[in-house]
């Protein structure tokens, strides 16, 4: 007969194993709904923003539509393109007030919508992310040239961006709350699960950034609670000497756009 402390700690341990599993059985299944918070739009929606804009209609594959909005550079100096990936929520709605940032600074600012987001169609997947992103340079590459382009991305959107700056020329590469892949993301969160195997999407950031040859800059705020500044710490060691890592001591996830500090080192990155 068993002692009662091996009963007992036989009896628990089933009970750890059974939660171990079945929490990473949902972190696999629930991915995509963890990582995307889409909404989506009919196609006869009008947007309507305070500063003059277009709307463009972009064919991808035989079926699929890249729903993209062009805002206009304000002013009479027109330095350039801003191709601007934005993070995991809603849609372009989301993220237009931020479109002022680049436009007040002579730059058109090119926000797409990923699948399943505003008016995009189609399927979402990382290979699709990367490919669309591929038609947007090639669009902006027919109207600009490679010194004009600026690639910017946004949490989610950092990953996408750091892949294009890696296989595309433009002028620079600036990142806002990135993180170093989706694997390392979850592992930031679940340290216990094998992260690595779990995850549909990988977006090794940190293996695309060490292929830019362009400028890099990347800001992020001490108390993010989304993609957590000792995470995003990590991208440091991938850098090249003469890039730039921002820290805005106190900034979250979503406000960095308050900070002066983020303000200033825009100027000094757009104003060239």
């Amino acid at each position: 007969m068993k002692p009662l402390y091996k009963t007992r700690l036989f009896k628990w341990g089933k009970i750890i194993l059974i939660l171990y599993v079945s929490i990473g059985l949902l972190l696999f299944l629930l991915q995509d709904y963890l990582l995307f918070h889409p909404v989506a739009l009919e196609r006869n929606y009008r947007y309507q923003f305070n500063s003059p804009f277009q709307e463009v209609n972009i064919p991808f594959g035989k079926t699929d539509t890249i729903s993209m909005v062009k805002f206009f550079a304000t002013g009479t100096v027109h330095k350039g393109v801003v191709l601007y990936f934005h993070g995991n929520k809603d849609n372009i709605n989301r993220y237009a007030k931020f479109a002022a940032n680049f436009t007040q600074r002579g730059y058109e600012v090119w926000m797409e919508d990923y699948p399943g987001f505003g008016k995009s169609t189609g399927i979402r997947n990382e290979q699709v992310l990367y490919r669309q992103a591929e038609k947007i340079y090639s669009m902006a590459a027919a109207s600009f040239n490679k010194n004009q382009v600026v690639v910017y991305g946004k949490s989610f959107g950092s990953g996408i961006a750091a892949y294009l700056a890696s296989v595309k020329d433009c002028k620079q590469l600036i990142l806002e709350t990135p993180y170093y892949s989706i694997p390392n993301l979850l592992a930031c969160y679940a340290p216990v699960y094998p992260t690595g195997s779990m995850t549909k999407y990988k977006i090794p950031s940190y293996q695309f950034l060490q292929q830019v040859k362009v400028p890099i800059t990347i800001f992020h705020g001490t108390d993010d609670g989304v993609i957590p500044y000792r995470c995003a710490q990590q991208l440091k060691a991938v850098l090249k000497p003469s890039d730039q890592f921002i820290t805005i001591v106190n900034g979250t996830h979503h406000n960095l756009n308050d900070f002066p500090l983020f303000h200033q080192k825009l100027d000094s990155l757009l104003g060239q």
